[in-house]
């Protein structure tokens, strides 16, 4: 692991990204400029103090927020007071999503065609939003998505080529779809237009609020997409310096837009990286990137069986406390904070239904959160975390457990079984385990 260690040592002396320190509030203006979540050094800030958080994934926050029929705001409003309640205080949402053919992307959708959007969803995100501000909560907003479970870069990708979408739920080629995926990045065209929706989102006014976006504490943190990666691990190499170099700009173009929030990628760290860890912390030395962030998947890297528990945890966490802790050394070189933003494991068995137990699930959260917890009391750049996914008073009645439009959302993206991995409002025991993490960030800052 010696050579790693050297690249990263490196790659901190050759960083020269700024630091976004906490704007000052203009002559006259109220309180609200220093509710901006702000870094010193490798830390998180907040009105004076480190800003350490308990977060979850709300992806369909939108769409809940929507007075239309994706809506639900009874059981949104209800669902933020319960994650409060609980200590979670930063949710990730999807802020974009495309229209597609895809089989499993998401219907409706926020971009309707490239430069028309729907204002019934954006309205529900503008909600959601408010209601998050309203319980002093702090959002990180997705611009795009690798993936096509919302459309994503492979529906621009169709959208710019006249190419059809290469839809891996109907083919079964993933290394193909990723690789066409990664193609938008140097799309011209493309990338117009996605500038074009990020403006439209950034400089919106908010409905509810009267507040521009950009202008609005309640986001911490422009992200341009949900997992981006260079390609498949067998190509994503080769788009290497193209992947870098659009993190970099478009970074930079958001920043432009929202010089009071931070950006970030939303990459998932090194096995987002074509499994390239030189790769991941060049990606990430942008002055425009304001912090790292990864996600951790046992199940999903075939590092855990849910069918075979007992044979294959231990192993699985070896390799997911390696996993942890070489990204925050690597944020402890690169001289910025971290964020584990995507976390999860499926219930015992690897059951969908609510009502199957979670020892295994549990046993994994309080491992992770016991990591953080102690890399963050050392000084480490740990800030947060975000578990993957909140699924609430979400259920499902299909057979098969796939999303189907109009079905209520619970967490799982509509590509996967809905309750893979997701938290009910039921799972009285892992929301214990998040509350109980949340009280000891807290105390970290007492």
């Amino acid at each position: 692991m010696f050579h790693f260690r050297l690249v990263l040592l490196v790659a901190a002396l050759l960083c020269s990204a700024c630091q976004k320190s906490a704007p000052e509030a203009p002559a006259g203006s109220s309180q609200a400029a220093t509710d901006f979540v702000s870094i010193e050094g490798t830390q998180f800030r907040l009105r004076g103090k480190p800003y350490y958080f308990v977060g979850t994934n709300i992806w369909y926050g939108a769409y809940l927020g929507s007075a239309g029929a994706t809506g639900d705001r009874e059981r949104l409003t209800r669902e933020l007071d319960q994650l409060k309640a609980h200590g979670v205080t930063n949710i990730r949402v999807l802020g974009l999503s495309e229209a597609s053919e895809l089989k499993r992307a998401v219907r409706p959708a926020i971009t309707t065609s490239p430069g028309h959007y729907d204002e019934e969803l954006l309205a529900g995100l503008d909600f959601f939003l408010a209601e998050m501000g309203k319980r002093d909560m702090k959002a990180v907003v997705y611009l795009n998505n690798f993936w096509q479970w919302s459309g994503g870069m492979s529906q621009y990708v169709a959208w710019f080529t006249g190419r059809p979408v290469l839809d891996p739920d109907v083919t079964g080629d993933w290394d193909g779809f990723m690789d066409n995926s990664a193609g938008f990045y140097a799309i011209e065209a493309a990338q117009a237009a996605f500038r074009d929706a990020i403006k439209v989102l950034i400089t919106r006014r908010n409905t509810v609020t009267g507040r521009l976006y950009s202008e609005d504490p309640t986001i911490m943190s422009w992200q341009l997409a949900n997992e981006p990666r260079p390609g498949s691990d067998a190509s994503g190499a080769a788009n290497a310096q193209v992947f870098s170099r659009w993190i970099d700009e478009t970074a930079a173009y958001i920043e432009s837009l929202a010089p009071q929030q931070l950006v970030s990628t939303g990459n998932e760290g090194w096995m987002g990286a074509a499994g390239d860890k030189a790769l991941y912390v060049e990606s990430h030395k942008s002055a425009h990137i304001d912090y790292l962030t990864y996600h951790l998947w046992a199940p999903n890297w075939s590092w855990f069986d849910p069918q075979r528990p007992a044979e294959t945890y231990d192993d699985a966490w070896g390799k997911a406390n390696d996993y942890l802790n070489w990204h925050i050394d690597a944020a402890q070189q690169l001289g910025k904070p971290i964020v584990l933003e995507e976390f999860g494991m499926n219930r015992d068995g690897g059951a969908f239904s609510p009502d199957a137990s979670t020892r295994y699930r549990d046993r994994y959260y309080r491992a992770i959160f016991d990591v953080l917890y102690q890399r963050a009391a050392a000084g480490a750049p740990v800030a947060g975390s975000n578990f993957w996914a909140w699924g609430g008073a979400g259920r499902t009645t299909n057979a098969d457990f796939m999303w189907k439009p109009g079905d209520a959302f619970v967490g799982d993206p509509p590509q996967e079984a809905q309750g893979l991995y997701c938290v009910f409002d039921t799972d009285v025991s892992t929301m214990e385990i998040v509350r109980e993490h949340a009280e000891k960030m807290r105390a970290l800052v007492r």
